[in-house]
């Protein structure tokens, strides 16, 4: 289970981005929705450890792990998926996911992996993550990476960006397939209503705060109302 405290995050330059936030994470799948700027990704990156909050504590399974650094909290059994994938010049695809995976691991297991979400493997496998693949291919790559690496608490942010031409109903099966396997949570920052139709809890953040949080079923109508989803959600993808 994740937890935070009472945590609130601010810029060096002294600007508010999250204030006061308090919730127990411990579900299937969890997406965190909001308007652009609410601090949602401020949120995962607070989780990743790339940022460390400037007040209150963040927990996994009843450790505090506030101050650990991302290998620390990696190794804590903790996964990130960045909006923007990062570019490794000089390492394969199956390289990557190897050192995912924390093995060595066969063509016919990367391969798979990258099935997954939809890459033909003999196109991918040997080539570098570098600035040939578009940054479609590298999402993909990202999440057969995240997929490999099988952890317990994993956060993606906007895994749908990049990838419009690719099913989402098989991004959404990945997601399935990982937790099968993992039996942890999958954290998914995302507008996209069919990613938050599969999440068994929705908190929505604006402002820097929770202004909801409960299952898809409390939550979804609200948000997909034409008032509230205004004031929540502008822009909400159908």
């Amino acid at each position: 289970m994740l937890e935070f405290k009472n945590v609130s995050y601010q810029t060096d330059d002294g600007k508010e981005i999250l204030r006061n936030v308090s919730l127990k994470i411990n579900d299937r799948f969890v997406a965190v929705t909001g308007p652009n700027g609410s601090g949602k990704s401020t949120m995962a990156k607070l989780i990743a450890g790339i940022y460390l909050p400037t007040s209150g504590q963040i927990l996994l399974d009843g450790e505090d792990i506030t101050n650990l650094s991302i290998t620390e909290r990696a190794n804590k059994g903790i996964s990130f998926a960045f909006q923007q994938p990062v570019r490794f010049k000089g390492i394969t695809v199956k390289e990557l996911i190897s050192i995912a995976a924390g093995k060595s691991i066969s063509v016919s297991d990367a391969c798979q992996y990258l099935a997954e979400v939809g890459l033909c493997a003999k196109d991918y496998i040997n080539r570098e993550v570098d600035a040939s693949l578009s940054g479609g291919e590298l999402k993909r790559i990202e999440i057969a990476m995240i997929n490999a690496r099988g952890t317990k608490l994993s956060v993606f942010d906007e895994p749908e960006a990049g990838i419009d031409l690719w099913s989402f109903n098989n991004l959404i099966q990945v997601f399935r397939s990982m937790y099968e396997r993992t039996k942890g949570t999958i954290l998914i920052i995302s507008h996209q209503e069919r990613i938050l139709d599969i999440a068994d809890k929705i908190i929505v953040i604006a402002g820097g705060t929770v202004s909801a949080y409960g299952t898809k079923n409390e939550i979804l109508p609200e948000l997909l109302g034409a008032q509230i989803g205004c004031r929540f959600l502008e822009g909400v993808q159908k």
